[in-house]
């Protein structure tokens, strides 16, 4: 087995705009390796790759950073990209503020010098607050990430959950809230979980310790939730609840009522999650018993339950519930789905009297101050297509909340309940970002079958429509996600310098609600690929680029996106950026929380039409070998990735890189002490996508305004 650290220059850049020399890639580790699926023979000649703490998986990685590293040093204008993505990053932001059990105030924020924000509180929102938990403290590097902060109710302890290298893996500390002195509680092992207080402990959900050097690559079964108290060792935590003949289920714990009420939720295997309730040490009660719906208690009050669900509606409503009368047809209807077609995102309370509710339509939020009765009081106006987050709480009038969008950094708003008036709190401002110089516009297209697809477009006022733009496609679709306009401080780089960002809203997500989501899961997952193809077609039929300036990008389910439309329309994209992909399907729901994904994909265990149809576009075994050019190809994964674990985006780079697919590169970019992107501090985010735009501008031969 031979590796290559180094390839002569030439060969490794070579000519974007002319003929380019094929780069000479490491040779990886492979085998004779198949297996049989429902009488179809799978070659996987690239499983060794699996094993990614092997030596030669670990000298493979080696080579390949050092080939992608050779190749982006050589890119002239990358330093200055550099430059200009860490001054747009660098800029003073700060979150919505929240009164905690202890009615002080605390809220998020960095100077722009941090790689984590850093949270503060006060006795008034508004005051000069004092660290009350700095993240930065936590690592030399700033690669532990603050994942969630969760008080007692008497507000004499804090809980904060954390995260390490980008993992999914969650420990618990605990400290003394008035003093902030760190108590000896500490656990391990905890995964998509947060810490519910009851009296002097609290309720959390872990796995058992996995096997040493399997952490980040084993399935994980068996999530039980526990109750640890104060002042003892893990140890002596107890299982509060457990389901060992579901080992492929998530639990999780919710705590109400003044403590008098322990819900449960069991997720991972449909659709939405199941939910018990019991009251002190009563029988458990079903509210229900299939994941067949998505089931969020948004509050327990006085022995009864309001509960956000698609249960009966498939866009979602708000009802109360009595686990006396637990029956759904007993449910009491507040807020009912809504008869025009929107989707109701999330309900929360606003003191004692009010909820805020908060729709999506046509895949922007809007919101709304309905009364406890369902009846709607008044629009809370935002500015322009955007996101909006609310902090809001039962036990106080204090409403504030964020919105962003494309162009527009988080801005922080007070909502007066009693006036319904919204006054800026906080305006986040960049240097050289005037919001005016740009347009976002929502167009619709049609896809392959017809199907009416919605789409964002942004850039700057003047552009021309004359199919010489460069455009930047970014997309999802899946997991019943919705891409509402939002904030990303690098695309600004792109904006400023003549580029488009179009972001299209594929079946698959959620934006109009659970039929459109299902339209883009297991046999229906070409419409998501389809509806893609049809955003780019859409962008040149329009005169607004041509494919060789068109760029697409999508991570985790979106970096199997790209890496199966790269495969169907390679002729269609000049430069793709798959991004911790999901790109070998037939063995996805062997490894961490895959099987969790069953229900959007299928898998290759369900039948033999399953299997064929997860075989018929899994990227790593649709990759062309006669010669058909494909795009400039970035891949990017990261060793800390326990979602997506790297060995995804390890056997897809090899097998592009052994195909004939032209002479483009194909190079994969492999973080050390990262994880599936959460949390992922500035320096490491600046440091991507400088390698990100580096590689994306050189391919499509623009050398941007920022590095002239």
């Amino acid at each position: 087995m031979r590796f290559i650290p180094f390839v002569a220059m030439a060969l490794l850049l070579g000519s974007c705009s002319g003929h380019q020399a094929k780069i000479a890639y490491p040779e990886a580790p492979s085998d004779s390796t198949t297996y049989e699926v429902f009488g179809n023979v799978v070659a996987d000649p690239y499983r060794p790759l699996e094993n990614d703490t092997a030596a030669a998986t670990l000298a493979w990685v080696e080579a390949e950073n050092e080939i992608t590293q050779n190749y982006l040093s050589q890119i002239p204008f990358r330093s200055k990209i550099h430059d200009r993505l860490d001054a747009l990053n660098r800029f003073a932001r700060r979150g919505a503020p929240w009164k905690g059990e202890d009615g002080k105030y605390y809220w998020s924020a960095n100077d722009g010098s941090h790689n984590q924000a850093i949270i503060y509180r006060a006795d008034a929102p508004d005051a000069e607050g004092e660290i009350f938990l700095d993240p930065n403290a936590l690592s030399d590097d700033g690669t532990v990430a603050l994942t969630g902060i969760f008080m007692s109710k008497d507000g004499k302890y804090t809980a904060y959950t954390i995260s390490r290298s980008g993992s999914d893996w969650t420990e618990i500390y605990v400290m003394d809230t008035a003093t902030k002195e760190l108590l000896p509680d500490h656990i391990e092992w905890a995964k998509f979980t947060d810490a519910a207080w009851k009296d002097n402990g609290f309720y959390y959900s872990a796995y058992a310790r996995p096997e040493a050097g399997k952490e980040f690559s084993n399935a994980n079964e068996y999530h039980k939730v526990y109750y640890h108290k104060i002042g003892t060792p893990q140890s002596e935590d107890i299982v509060a609840y457990e389901d060992n003949s579901q080992p492929l289920f998530f639990h999780h714990a919710t705590v109400g009522d003044k403590g008098r009420m322990l819900a449960v939720s069991a997720s991972g295997q449909g659709l939405g999650n199941s939910l018990k309730v019991r009251n002190g040490n009563s029988p458990w009660v079903d509210i229900e018993t299939s994941q067949d719906f998505s089931n969020e208690i948004i509050g327990m009050v006085d022995g009864k339950i309001y509960l956000f669900t698609s249960a009966g509606a498939p866009r979602n409503r708000f009802v109360l519930v009595d686990p006396a009368k637990p029956a759904r047809k007993d449910w009491i209807e507040i807020i009912p789905e809504d008869p025009e077609g929107g989707v109701l995102t999330s309900v929360q309370f606003a003191g004692k009297d009010h909820f805020i509710a908060v729709y999506d339509r046509d895949a922007s939020n809007h919101a709304y101050l309905y009364d406890l009765k369902g009846n709607e009081l008044k629009e809370i106006k935002l500015p322009t297509y955007g996101t909006v987050g609310f902090s809001s709480s039962r036990d106080n009038d204090d409403v504030y909340y964020t919105f962003s969008s494309f162009v527009y950094p988080a801005a922080v708003y007070n909502y007066d309940l009693a006036t319904s008036e919204s006054v800026p709190f906080y305006q986040t401002e960049i240097n050289g970002l005037n919001s005016d110089d740009y347009i976002t516009e929502q167009v619709f297209y049609s896809s392959a079958d017809g199907t009416r697809v919605p789409m964002f477009i942004t850039y700057k006022k003047g552009l021309e429509r004359n199919g010489k733009n460069p455009v930047y496609l970014y997309g999802y679709g899946g997991f019943n996600v919705t891409l509402n306009p939002s904030f990303n401080a690098n695309r600004l780089l792109w904006l400023e310098n003549g580029g488009i960002y179009a972001q299209a809203n594929l079946r698959g997500g959620a934006e109009y609600g659970e039929a459109w989501h299902v339209a883009g899961t297991k046999q229906q997952k070409m419409n998501v690929f389809n509806d893609f193809i049809a955003a780019a077609e859409y962008m040149i039929d329009q005169n607004w680029t041509t494919p060789e300036l068109l760029t697409i990008e999508g991570g985790s389910n979106g970096g199997l996106l790209v890496g199966a439309t790269v495969n169907l329309r390679p002729d269609l994209f000049k430069v793709a950026i798959p991004r911790v992909g999901v790109m070998d399907m037939m063995r996805y729901h062997l490894f961490t929380i895959g099987w969790n994904w069953a229900p959007d994909y299928g898998t290759a265990d369900d039948s033999k039409e399953m299997a064929e149809y997860l075989l018929s576009y899994s990227p790593v075994h649709n990759i062309s070998n006669d010669g058909t050019p494909y795009p400039a190809i970035l891949v990017t994964t990261a060793d800390h990735d326990d979602r997506v674990v790297p060995a995804h985006s390890f056997k897809y780079a090899a097998a592009l890189q052994a195909a004939d697919t032209g002479n483009a590169p194909k190079l994969i970019r492999i973080d050390s002490k990262a994880g599936h992107g959460a949390g992922k501090p500035v320096a490491k985010v600046v440091d991507e996508y400088t390698d990100l735009y580096s590689f994306i501008y050189h391919n499509l031969g623009i050398t941007p305004d920022t590095a002239k």
